[in-house]
């Protein structure tokens, strides 16, 4: 499954909608994508969506479509 992962790019700063980003991970579920995600980086979790069919083929006509990997 591809799972499409909103964050703060740091813990320490209050969030703010306008530094939001994200990025795509494939995973078996979304406590596993939140593990890698907490262990690899500092990012502040926001929200993590799993993809439907649809909506990945929307994301890959994106030019900041990239799945990530740790």
């Amino acid at each position: 499954m591809t799972f499409k992962v909103y964050y703060q790019p740091t813990k320490t700063e209050t969030p703010r909608r306008e530094n939001t980003q994200s990025l795509y991970i494939e995973a078996d579920s979304e406590a596993e994508v939140r593990a890698l995600v907490e262990e690899n980086t500092d990012y502040n979790v926001e929200l993590i969506e799993e993809l439907s069919d649809a909506a990945l083929a929307y994301e890959k006509e994106s030019d900041d479509f990239k799945l990530t990997t740790f």
